[in-house]
């Protein structure tokens, strides 16, 4: 739309520029800054307005060149390159391979690699079919299961894939809500019929990892909101009577310093396994870790270079896992031994029994066997177990690896 600038000026000044009621628009006149008459019919051009359309297109673009320069590459330390911490690093692993196995609690002292390791297992994650162009990193092979811009893309035959790295992405202890689950602009959606939906960490996260440092420090209403995400697959937004779902399957890891508080009880009955870690004892282990550090530091680049080719076997072991666990057979025996097991540790309700199975197939896949043994529901129920047994009231839960090791070999 094209407006004279002599009526725009005028409006501002009083004037009704031309052909206007108050007078000939060749006349009306106003001050400059510095007191003089500037006289309207002087003044030529036009000023062009932007289409509200054009407007939104334009922020968008500011906003995604905002998001491009201020983005800095994290040099992240390599996974393999980690010391000691075997169980940490396993259960890492093995939720690499298998998502369903459903996550890891990791806790333990400051210092002692927890968030370095699981930054860490990005590096070494396998590639993921999505598809391309979706935010939400829907599977092309599920299309029940994509979210709503996707199920058009597949209704008009518009689906292309792409192969992404399975992502980690991080939660911070204190994202607003709006960040966490996404947001809507109700203006927009009431206003002009339009779905405007930000997407958010829980979007992000889908069909990928879900880290959270200090995961006992969480608010309520984040707790709550991956509560709901983690039952039931599915992340909904509402607001103002207008409401979103999305796809939202994830692995929850996290890690927490005791000392700082405990978890609430319902997000650590959804995560399925646990490990203590501490500092190493072992001083030449300590001294390992010291020098690596400060190779890191002095030359990252090179210091990632000497571990490329361990960073890529650890990588081809995952993958060549992942196709072997379908064909991993549990003998019925053992599945008796895993109730057994849960039943004399007085465990709550039976999903130990199932994560328990789930862990064991996945082991066995990882260290390359089709048909489960006693050591791989041994590993998987010591991941599973302490953090689930009944407690009474002023007393700890105790652990027994050696009763657990007796019940397995009855």
């Amino acid at each position: 739309m094209a407006t004279s600038i002599k009526n725009w000026i005028g409006k501002f000044t009083g004037g009704m520029g031309d052909g206007g009621n108050g007078g000939n628009g060749a006349n009306s006149d106003t001050r400059g800054g510095n007191g003089h008459r500037l006289d309207s019919s002087t003044i030529t051009g036009t000023m062009k307005e932007r289409p509200p359309e054009i407007i939104e297109e334009i922020k968008k673009e500011l906003s995604e060149i905002s998001k491009v320069s201020t983005k800095t590459k994290r040099v992240l330390y390599p996974f393999s390159a980690i010391i000691g911490q075997e169980r940490m690093k396993r259960a890492l692993i093995l939720n690499a391979i298998n998502p369903s196995v459903g996550g890891v609690l990791i806790r333990g002292q400051k210092g002692t690699a927890k968030s370095t390791a699981v930054r860490g297992l990005a590096e070494v994650l396998p590639e993921i079919d999505v598809v391309k162009g979706c935010r939400f990193n829907c599977d092309p092979a599920k299309p029940d299961k994509a979210c709503w811009e996707c199920k058009e893309r597949f209704k008009n035959r518009e689906i292309e894939v792409e192969k992404r790295m399975m992502r980690v992405v991080d939660l911070p202890v204190g994202a607003t809500e709006d960040r966490v689950v996404g947001s809507l602009d109700i203006e927009k959606a009431i206003k002009r019929g339009l779905q405007s939906f930000e997407s958010g960490i829980l979007a992000d996260a889908n069909r990928g990892i879900l880290y959270v440092d200090e995961i006992n420090l969480l608010d309520d209403y984040v707790v709550d909101a991956l509560l709901d995400a983690a039952a039931m697959g599915i992340n909904t937004v509402e607001r103002e009577g207008v409401s979103i779902s999305h796809p939202a399957q994830f692995i929850i890891v996290g890690s927490m310093n005791p000392e700082e508080g405990e978890l609430r009880p319902q997000l650590l009955d959804r995560i399925a396994l646990q490990v203590e870690v501490e500092g190493i004892p072992d001083i030449e282990q300590r001294i390992e870790i010291i020098t690596r550090q400060n190779d890191f530091l002095n030359d990252p680049a090179a210091f990632r270079q000497s571990f490329s080719g361990d960073q890529e076997r650890l990588r081809a072991k995952i993958v060549q896992a992942q196709r072997l666990l379908p064909r991993v057979t549990m003998p019925h025996e053992y599945l008796r031994t895993i109730t057994r097991i849960c039943i004399e540790f007085k465990v709550d309700g039976h999903r130990a029994d199932i994560m328990i199975d789930r862990t064991a197939r996945t082991n066995a896949a990882y260290e390359g066997r089709e048909r489960v043994i006693e050591d791989d529901i041994i590993e998987a129920a010591e991941l599973v177990l302490p953090h689930r047994m009944r407690k009474r009231p002023f007393e700890e839960e105790e652990f027994s690896i050696d009763r657990l090791r007796e019940i397995a070999r009855v």
